[in-house]
């Protein structure tokens, strides 16, 4: 049996839960680089597979936070409006003289409490999580708003350089810091979804609340760290922002909720809970990616961008509709004809 198994590399490979889905979508992404870089050879060049990495980067992140939240059968709207409030309080702290490094700790505190909040108010008080996080996705957007007086900040000064060195523009072993970040937390996150019990809880709760329940899981306890993996990925991609710009701008984060759920579905995490690996977040922030900055070399304006994308996402979760749905049928069926079988027997 052991020799068998061995022999089969490529069947344990597929009997991991959503590599399947990650496999299709990882071809489908190898189609994308072959037309776009037919269709313009700059496509391939050295700086722009850099920028295209560090464009994905943020992307991935909030991916990750998004797919940990739909792992659990929930969803998170405020995780684009968590991203503006990262980059306006860091900025107005920066702009008001306090050292960086503390402006970005109070903003991970600000950031987190969010993530906290949203999962107390989805598993304690049983709000849908497309309201609740509705609706602290207007509060943090407001907390954007208010913290400078409805105004965008002014630069964060030559004295942030190091912060902006350190998550954007600074480079470690030729790879920009961007994308050190990213690889990081999904080395983190990963381990954490997959190896520890902590992730076992969550696809637990995803694949059925109540059984969880029962197993004695702390459905309040997972999702809730569920919610704070999605508001830390969010500041830190509203860092990113600010140490782009170096300023910070109330309108960050916008649509972001949108490109989270794109690197989630597309990359074969379930909308309907309890199914999806962080290796299809990578794959589907980079089909994200490369199909903004491939649509941008062929001409197209970003609307049709939008209009593509959109579709491909519908098309990712109807596809995952579908298939869901229909495997309880398919087991129903099954036992139904085996029931009628044995019925059969008995009679005979």
């Amino acid at each position: 049996m052991e020799n068998k198994a061995k022999q089969n590399p490529f069947k344990r490979l597929l009997a991991i839960r959503g590599m399947g889905q990650v496999i299709t979508v990882t071809c489908g992404l190898i189609i994308l680089c072959i037309v776009f870089g037919v269709l313009n050879p700059i496509f391939f060049s050295g700086q722009n597979v850099a920028n295209l990495l560090r464009q994905i980067a943020p992307i991935l992140l909030i991916g990750i936070g998004q797919s940990y939240v739909l792992i659990t059968g929930n969803i998170d709207l405020s995780i684009g409006s968590v991203v503006g409030m990262s980059c306006m309080i860091s900025a107005t702290l920066m702009t008001k003289g306090i050292n960086p490094w503390i402006a970005v700790g109070i903003t991970f505190i600000c950031c987190i409490l969010v993530g906290v909040l949203n999962g107390q108010l989805v598993a304690k008080c049983k709000l849908p999580p497309f309201i609740a996080t509705l609706g602290t996705m207007t509060i943090a957007r407001g907390i954007a708003q208010i913290v400078n007086n409805n105004y965008n900040t002014d630069s964060i000064g030559d004295g942030a350089q190091a912060f902006r060195d350190f998550f954007y523009y600074g480079k470690f072993l030729g790879v920009y810091n961007t994308i050190w970040i990213a690889v990081v937390l999904w080395i983190l996150f990963n381990f954490l979804l997959s190896k520890t019990r902590t992730g076992r809880h969550i696809y637990a709760i995803g694949s059925n609340v109540e059984a969880a329940r029962l197993s004695g899981v702390n459905v309040v306890a997972s999702t809730t760290k569920a919610y704070v993996v999605s508001s830390i990925c969010a500041c830190v991609v509203g860092l990113i922002i600010c140490a782009t710009s170096g300023m910070g701008t109330m309108d960050a984060g916008n649509m972001y909720e949108m490109y989270a759920v794109a690197a989630s579905v597309i990359g074969g995490v379930s909308t309907l809970g309890g199914q999806g690996i962080l290796l299809g977040t990578v794959i589907g922030a980079s089909i994200w990616g490369v199909l903004q900055n491939g649509l941008q070399f062929a001409g197209a304006p970003v609307a049709i961008r939008n209009i593509v994308i959109g579709i491909i996402v519908v098309i990712s979760v109807l596809l995952d509709v579908v298939v869901r749905s229909g495997k309880p049928r398919r087991k129903k069926e099954k036992s139904s004809s085996e029931a009628k079988s044995k019925n059969v027997g008995v009679k005979a």
